[in-house]
């Protein structure tokens, strides 16, 4: 068959979002063997494909059609742990109690996945940065079909248990992470690894070219403290936040940081130790200073903003008008059902549209701007932005990845407004690579086998 007669689908709609070129009235975009052929206005697009006598259907849509949605930060396997994430909280420590409580029962994390990628495409999903914690939940991402990254959390590691065994262990246990559609890795947090397992897991992952992720300013205990004063023992040695020289006392870990009375924010301690970089997004950043916000902006590092789960956890909302004003690169991710009511990303754009203008953003680029972070932001969180894979965006050889929306509004303005400000629950269509996978409510599965992964040795830590 020549590459002609290849068969072409074009897709339709009143709206058409790009994100790397003007909004379209009445557009349409082109798809062939899971790419796309054309993007611009329909009549045009049907031209060019008549012109060069190309056969093709052509599927119309109701509302508006975007690139295919990219949750920047979830944990897929925690679907099952939904009762947890239903409930309200106090703070960190009041949540994480609740939640161990829910982790420790019995869970078919393999199954508890699956169920959460489907509710992902359901939602206009196509590309997910999943952190995966127990490895029967690795292969969500490929079993499912959907694209993104999936990255093997690392945590609870002190420097002597990491320097005996933690590295040669964390070693096997990325080994066993399917590279399709791509595989990384998660030091949870600064306050969850000491400083010797934080020093040489971005070195591990870089040798290997893969991508980073972690939990950075979600909790409180992680942002700037007020200086207070000479380090007991450490002749002049002041803990005094930014630009101080915490790193000159030793310290093992974050946590022995704040004990010695050091106001560096965690934000700090990571960049000292070579974590942050192009390579690397973060999750959260509530507790982020403009000095913090500044270090992310330097070191090329995105930040996936979480604001539901922020709500149902009890902490401050993220501080997404700064990020704006700033120029910082945002994506958008729903973190896991059990601290987030669902896994619809579109709720939480709506959530940080509210939060935004709560905080003084007036600039009338806002809904553009919060589409951009939950399609192109998110892609260029995870490095899939560019290349041969690319995602994020509709243009001429990315991948076919695309989200239908059931908005009522005509016009390109009114139709953005409604998606971001009341787009919640309102998917109507999904498809990646080209298939549709989700229509009506219906997910389609995936021609594609699932793997099996042999479970890891387990260490005692």
């Amino acid at each position: 068959m020549s590459a002609r007669q290849h068969p072409v689908t074009v897709h339709s709609a009143r709206v058409v979002v790009p994100m790397t070129a003007p909004p379209i009235a009445d557009g349409a975009v082109a798809v062939q063997d899971g790419r796309i052929l054309h993007v611009g206005d329909r009549s045009w697009v049907i031209d060019q494909l008549t012109g060069s006598g190309a056969t093709f259907t052509e599927r119309q849509w109701r509302g508006a059609l975007l690139p295919g949605l990219v949750n920047a930060h979830s944990h897929l396997q925690y679907t099952g742990m939904a009762s947890v994430g239903q409930r309200q909280y106090g703070g960190f420590e009041d949540w994480a109690a609740a939640f161990n409580v829910d982790y420790a029962e019995p869970h078919d994390w393999r199954a508890e996945a699956a169920d959460g990628a489907r509710a992902s495409i359901l939602a206009g999903v196509t590309s997910i940065a999943d952190i995966v914690t127990d490895i029967e939940a690795a292969t969500a991402l490929q079993d499912a079909g959907l694209g993104g990254i999936a990255y093997w959390e690392v945590m609870d590691w002190e420097n002597d248990a990491w320097q005996s065994h933690g590295r040669d262990q964390v070693l096997d246990e990325l080994d066993r992470i399917p590279t399709t559609p791509g595989a990384g890795l998660s030091p949870h947090a600064p306050y969850s690894l000491e400083v010797a397992p934080l020093l040489e897991l971005p070195d591990i992952v870089r040798q290997r070219g893969l991508r980073l992720h972690l939990h950075l300013g979600e909790a409180a205990f992680e942002g700037e403290r007020t200086a207070l004063g000479p380090v007991p023992g450490l002749d002049g040695v002041d803990g005094v936040g930014h630009g101080n020289d915490w790193h000159l006392a030793n310290v093992p870990s974050f946590r022995a940081l704040r004990a010695l009375g050091f106001g560096a924010s965690a934000t700090a301690f990571v960049d000292r130790l070579g974590v942050l970089g192009p390579d690397c997004h973060i999750a959260h950043g509530v507790y982020m200073t403009a000095a913090d916000r500044a270090l992310l902006r330097a070191r090329g590092t995105a930040v996936a903003l979480c604001p539901r789960s922020n709500a149902v956890i009890g902490l401050d909302p993220p501080p997404v008008a700064d990020y704006l004003r700033e120029g910082s690169p945002i994506a958008i991710g729903t973190d896991s059902l059990s601290s987030s009511p669902s896994l619809d990303l579109v709720a939480d754009v709506t959530a940080l549209h509210r939060i935004a203008r709560a905080q003084g953003y007036g600039h009338r680029d806002l809904h553009e701007r919060l589409l951009a972070a939950a399609t192109l932001g998110g892609a260029h969180a995870m490095g899939l932005a560019v290349g041969p894979d690319r995602i994020g965006h509709l243009a001429v050889g990315a991948r076919a990845d695309l989200a239908v929306f059931d908005v009522d509004a005509r016009t390109v303005p009114d139709a953005l407004a409604e998606l971001v400000e009341d787009g919640a629950g309102r998917a109507a269509a999904t498809v990646i690579r080209g298939v549709v996978r989700a229509a009506a409510g219906v997910v389609t599965e995936p021609a594609s086998p699932r793997m099996d992964i042999p479970a890891p040795h387990q260490e005692e830590r």
